[in-house]
C-alpha cells in the first residue's frame, strides 16, 4: 500500500513543475509581454478540462556546464492530448521561461513520443512553439533529437495534420520543424528565423531587427511562411480551433460535417452583376466566394502573400471544401511563381486529407518575362500542374471569366483531371489571349484595314466564334454554361454526386514533383 507521504511528495513535486521555481516571476514574464504562459495557452486552445498531460516528470540528465544543479520544469515543454470541439488532438507547448524553451534531448524525446502516439491514434498534432532553439549545454544529444523530430514531421506528413503556432520567438534548428508542418500560425509580435539578429551580426556584420529578419508581418507578406496572422494570442488560438474544424483527424477520415441554416438552393442575384462587361476591368473575386459558400464565410490561408491567388477553406451545405481562386484585383489574376507555389501546396494538402477542391478561374496567363524565367518558372509554375493532375479528390471548377493559355489548363481544367468544369456565360476560353490570336490569324486582313471599327469587328468575330464558352461546351471541354446566380446549388449538387469518388492509380513509391 502506497504511504500518504509518498502521495503528498508526488503531488508537491508535480505542483512545483506546474508552477515553476518562481510562479509570480513566470506569470509576469508572459503577461507583461501580452502573452499567456504555456499551460494557459493549452487551456485556451483545448476544450475545458480535456487536457491530459504526458511525461511531466521527464528530466534532463546533463551534468556539464552546471546543468547538474539546474532543474527545468517539465523539460521546457508540456506534452499531452485533449479535445477541440469534442475531437481528439495532440498538443505540445514550449515554455520559454524554462531555460528559454530550449530544445534538449529529453525535450525532444517528449515531442517525438507525442507525435508517435498521435500518428498511431490518428490525431492531429498542434505545436505551440516558443523556443530559443538548440540547448547548447547538451552538445550532440539535442542534435540527434532534431533529426528525429524532422524525420517524424516528414514521415507523418499526409498521415495526420500538423499545425505550428508561433507564440514569441522560435529560433535556430527549432524553426525547421514548423517549416515541415502543414500550417503555420503566428501572432504579430512573434518571430521565427534560422539564426537570430545577434548571430547574424556575429557572422555577417549585418545589424537587423527581429521584425525585419523573421517577424510575423514579414513572413506573412514576403516569405509566405505564415498561413494565418492575428494580433493576439487569444485570436490566434481561436483561429487554430477554427482551422482544426475544417480538417479530418487523419488521412483515413473525412472532415467533420457542420450542418447550418444556409439554404443549399440559395441563389444570389449579385453574382450576375459582379463581373464587369469589359474583360480587362478587375473585380474582387472574394465577392464571388462570399456569395457561394455557407454563411458567406471562408477561412483564408496566406491572405497577405501572393494576393493574386486566393486559397482557403469553406463549406458547402455543411461539407468542408478547399478553395482556390484567381484574384483579378491583384496583377490581373496572372499566375506568377509565388501564386503557383501557394496554390500547389494547398491543393496537395487537400488531396492528402480527402478535402474536395473548388476552383474559381479568372486568369489571363502564367506571368512571363526575364524575372520569372530566371526565378525558375518552368519548375515552379509546373508545381501547380502537378498538384492538380495528381489529386484524386473531387475537383470542380467554375470559369468565371478569363481562361487563357497555360493558366486555363493549370487552374483545374478537365485536361488535368477536374471532374466537372462549369463556365459563366461571359467566360472567355482561349489558347491565348483573344486579341493576340486574332492579330496573328488575321494579320493580312488587319494590315489592309485602316478603319478602327473594321478592326474591332474582326476581333469580335474571332471572339464570338472561338472564345465564347459555347464552343468549349460543344467540344465537351466544359460540362455546362450556368447562370452565375445558381453557382452555389450547382456546386452542392455536383459534390453530392462525387461523394465516394474513388480513383485507382498505377502503383508507385511516389511522384517527383518539381521542387
Amino acid at each position: 500500500m502506497t504511504s500518504l507521504n509518498k502521495i503528498e511528495e508526488l503531488n508537491h513535486k508535480k505542483k512545483k513543475i506546474v508552477e515553476g521555481s518562481d510562479p509570480q516571476k513566470k506569470k509576469d514574464f508572459f503577461y507583461n509581454q501580452g502573452m499567456f504562459p504555456p499551460r494557459k495557452r493549452i487551456q485556451k486552445l483545448l476544450d475545458p478540462g480535456s487536457f491530459f498531460e504526458l511525461d511531466m516528470l521527464a528530466t534532463h540528465h546533463c551534468q556539464e556546464f552546471g546543468m547538474d544543479k539546474r532543474k527545468i520544469p517539465a523539460e521546457g515543454v508540456i506534452t499531452g492530448f485533449g479535445q477541440i470541439n469534442g475531437r481528439k488532438v495532440a498538443v505540445y507547448a514550449q515554455d520559454f521561461s524554462a531555460l528559454g524553451g530550449t530544445y534538449g534531448e529529453m525535450h525532444g524525446r517528449k515531442i517525438c513520443a507525442l507525435m508517435d502516439t498521435a500518428a498511431e491514434a490518428g490525431a492531429p498534432v498542434i505545436g505551440l512553439c516558443h523556443s530559443g532553439g538548440l540547448r547548447l549545454h547538451e552538445t550532440l544529444g539535442p542534435m540527434e533529437m532534431f533529426g528525429q523530430l524532422f524525420r517524424r514531421n516528414s514521415l507523418y506528413s499526409g498521415l495526420i495534420p500538423q499545425i505550428s503556432v508561433i507564440l514569441g520567438v522560435v529560433a535556430g534548428g527549432q524553426a525547421y520543424s514548423p517549416g515541415l508542418t502543414d500550417f503555420i500560425l503566428m501572432t504579430k509580435g512573434s518571430a521565427i528565423y534560422i539564426a537570430g539578429p545577434a548571430f547574424v551580426k556575429a557572422q555577417t556584420g549585418q545589424e537587423i531587427s527581429d521584425a525585419e529578419l523573421g517577424g510575423a508581418v514579414m513572413h506573412s507578406r514576403v516569405s509566405g511562411v505564415v498561413d494565418i496572422l492575428r494580433d493576439t494570442e487569444e485570436e490566434i488560438l481561436q483561429e487554430t480551433r477554427n482551422l482544426i474544424d475544417f480538417l479530418p483527424l487523419n488521412c483515413q477520415e473525412h472532415a467533420p460535417f457542420h450542418p447550418n441554416d444556409d439554404d443549399p438552393e440559395r441563389c444570389d442575384e449579385d453574382l450576375n452583376r459582379v463581373v464587369p462587361d469589359e474583360s480587362h476591368k478587375p473585380f474582387d473575386m472574394k465577392k464571388v466566394l462570399r456569395a457561394v459558400f455557407d454563411n458567406r464565410s471562408m477561412l483564408e490561408i496566406k491572405s497577405e502573400f501572393a494576393r493574386n491567388m486566393i486559397i482557403g477553406f469553406a463549406r458547402l451545405a455543411g461539407q468542408a471544401v478547399g478553395v482556390v481562386a484567381n484574384q483579378p484585383n491583384h496583377l490581373g489574376g496572372v499566375i506568377d511563381i509565388k501564386a503557383a507555389e501557394k496554390a500547389a501546396r494547398f491543393v496537395r494538402f487537400c488531396d492528402a486529407f480527402n478535402i474536395p477542391i473548388i476552383t474559381f478561374q479568372d486568369s489571363p496567363a502564367y506571368l512571363i518575362g526575364k524575372e520569372m524565367e530566371q526565378g525558375g518558372m518552368i519548375y515552379k509554375g509546373a508545381k501547380l500542374l502537378h498538384a492538380y493532375a495528381e489529386a484524386t479528390v473531387p475537383k470542380i471548377t467554375i470559369i468565371v471569366r478569363k481562361a487563357y493559355a497555360g493558366a486555363y489548363i493549370a487552374m483545374g481544367s478537365q485536361y488535368i483531371g477536374a471532374d466537372f468544369v462549369y463556365a459563366w456565360p461571359g467566360a472567355e476560353i482561349s489558347s491565348v489571349a483573344p486579341k493576340t490570336a486574332a492579330a496573328i490569324l488575321f494579320k493580312k486582313e488587319l494590315a489592309e484595314v485602316r478603319d478602327e471599327k473594321q478592326i474591332e469587328t474582326l476581333y469580335r468575330d474571332y471572339h464570338d466564334r472561338y472564345v465564347n464558352p459555347l464552343r468549349a461546351a460543344s467540344l465537351r471541354h466544359i460540362n455546362d454554361i450556368i447562370d452565375p446566380k445558381t453557382t452555389r446549388p450547382v456546386l452542392i449538387k455536383s459534390l453530392k454526386w462525387l461523394a465516394g469518388k474513388h480513383q485507382v492509380r498505377h502503383p508507385k513509391k511516389h511522384g517527383n514533383i518539381p521542387l
